[in-house]
């Protein structure tokens, strides 16, 4: 019999708010949180209702601007913008690194933030935070090279991302561009994680960062952080379907612009016969239940190789760690070590049993089901945005798991047997931002690699993000605009020599670093 579960010891939302009001009153109120723009914390928006997708709670929801404000919103930001331009880099980064040494006091509770708000178990949400911190920290210590000959942009930087990263992809952004001389806008993510921001921003405030952040609609505020003459570069990461608004936008305005979006991520399998290193990399494959822009969703089989790959995969996924990310059998217990916890909220859990379902009315071969039986949860707590993991063979060309990303815990196989229909399905997507093919002959992988429309390809391994000196980019429609990572992110939010070809994905060229 499964032991009773309990709620960690000191890690309530009750708890975790009231930590945020006392570390950081100027930005929370008892019943919501606030906008910061203009150099001030702002009660203003119409603050929506939320719920943790971790059991229901209700939690803190984004105050909403209306589109007035946020061009106001903006108008200060660029007057922020021509006053940070001018101040001396010794000074920009003894604010960035004192801004830092904030997060890292803070570690804990804007970890803690992001298990409630977007349902990271607590591994990973403070690998999140900890991305964010060190990162930041390897461009404080280098950044002088980065920036020689190179000066700010004329207006801010807007950014507008997904709520699955919000520390390391984010806030990590939002740092680096304010070290390069940008004043910068934030947009809190819709679905998730505005404590998480809130709190951080309100720490790289009190060392004078020029930071504005404001909620809303994607329709109602992209005039203002998308169009708007002031705003100096767009950086955006999300989708393939608000990104393709986003590009029509800038490239209609010629603005700067980084527009990472999503691609169908493949993994090939080919000539292949280390399984026991396969079967040790699949759990970690479904950290966060695939809720990333680098999960690996496909595997491309050869069809000669299916029962070695599935007595490899199955073993592997049957010891996935699924639960409420803060549930323990006595609340003195460390926190559970789990895989994952939920999809960000029940309509995406519901989404993607709906597809799963259709896909199998329609011919897909269902071969792993998890159980929610075999999950950790509270008693009686709502489960609706738990989503067990699932693994479909060839999914019908009618069903979306057949294209597109499922941003979940759902795995599908595609049977080819020959290099061209592996690369064919290896490439269903028109680009993505990772691959890995695994195949036991190096002279294979160097032939069929470079024909594999991903950014980042590797042999046998997952690949990832990256950070520090690490470049990250996309082919095709995974992404728009200058790629970053390393000196191309400063690059991208700086001006270098008259006529500079950065390197990415333009409408005029490509270039590749």
């Amino acid at each position: 019999m499964a032991p009773t579960l309990t709620l960690k010891s000191g890690t309530s939302w009750a708890e975790a708010r009231q930590r945020c009001l006392t570390a950081a009153p100027e930005a929370f109120r008892d019943d919501r949180v606030l906008n910061l723009w203009n150099g001030t914390w702002q009660a203003d928006g119409r603050a929506l209702p939320a719920t943790s997708p971790v059991d229901g709670t209700p939690v803190a929801g984004p105050p909403r601007l209306d589109r007035v404000t946020a061009h106001r919103a903006v108008r200060a930001s660029l007057d922020q913008h021509r006053a940070w331009r001018h101040v001396p880099l010794p000074e920009r980064r003894a604010r960035v690194a004192a801004t830092l040494d904030a997060l890292a006091e803070h570690r804990d509770l804007l970890a803690l933030l992001l298990v409630w708000e977007i349902g990271k178990p607590w591994r990973l949400a403070r690998a999140d935070v900890d991305r964010a911190i060190d990162g930041v920290r390897w461009y404080v210590d280098g950044i002088e090279p980065m920036l020689a000959e190179r000066t700010p942009l004329d207006g801010p930087v807007s950014n507008i991302a997904s709520w699955n990263y919000p520390m390391s992809v984010l806030v990590h952004a939002v740092l680096v561009q304010a070290l390069a001389g940008n004043a910068v806008i934030a947009k809190t993510p819709t679905d998730g994680g505005v404590s998480c921001l809130t709190l951080a921003m309100a720490l790289a405030a009190r060392e004078g960062i020029p930071v504005t952040l404001v909620s809303g609609s994607g329709g109602e505020l992209s005039q203002a952080l998308v169009r708007a003459p002031e705003i100096g570069c767009v950086s955006f990461v999300g989708g393939r379907d608000t990104g393709a608004a986003v590009a029509t936008a800038v490239a209609d305005l010629g603005k700067r612009h980084v527009l990472e979006q999503e691609g169908l991520n493949t993994w090939g399998i080919w000539d292949y016969t280390d399984w026991d290193t396969f079967t040790a990399l699949v759990p970690g494959l479904f950290d966060y239940g695939k809720q990333r822009c680098t999960a690996y969703p496909r595997f491309v089989v050869q069809r000669a190789l299916f029962d070695e790959f599935l007595a490899a995969y199955l073993p592997a996924v049957r010891t996935l760690r699924v639960g409420h990310p803060l549930a323990v059998e006595h609340a003195g217990d460390p926190y559970p070590a789990l895989d994952f916890g939920p999809v960000i909220n029940a309509a995406k859990a519901k989404e993607l049993h709906d597809q799963v379902a259709e896909a199998v009315d329609r011919g897909a071969v269902p071969l792993y089901r998890g159980s929610p039986a075999e999950a950790r949860f509270l008693p009686g707590q709502d489960t609706s945005a738990y989503v067990q993991p699932v693994t479909l063979l060839n999914p019908p060309p009618s069903s979306p798991l057949h294209h597109a990303e499922p941003f979940g815990p759902v795995d599908t196989i595609v049977l080819v047997d020959t290099e061209a229909e592996l690369l064919a399905a290896m490439n269903a997507s028109n680009g993505a931002l990772v691959a890995t093919l695994s195949t036991d002959d190096r002279s294979v992988f160097d032939r069929l690699a470079p024909q594999i429309r991903a950014f980042k390809i590797g042999h046998g391994a997952p690949r990832s993000r990256g950070d520090r000196d690490e470049l990250f980019g996309g082919f095709g429609a995974s992404w728009r605009g200058a790629f970053v990572g390393g000196s191309l992110l400063v690059r991208a939010v700086t001006r270098g020599p008259e006529g500079e070809r950065l390197p990415g994905n333009f409408p005029q060229y490509h270039l590749m670093p």
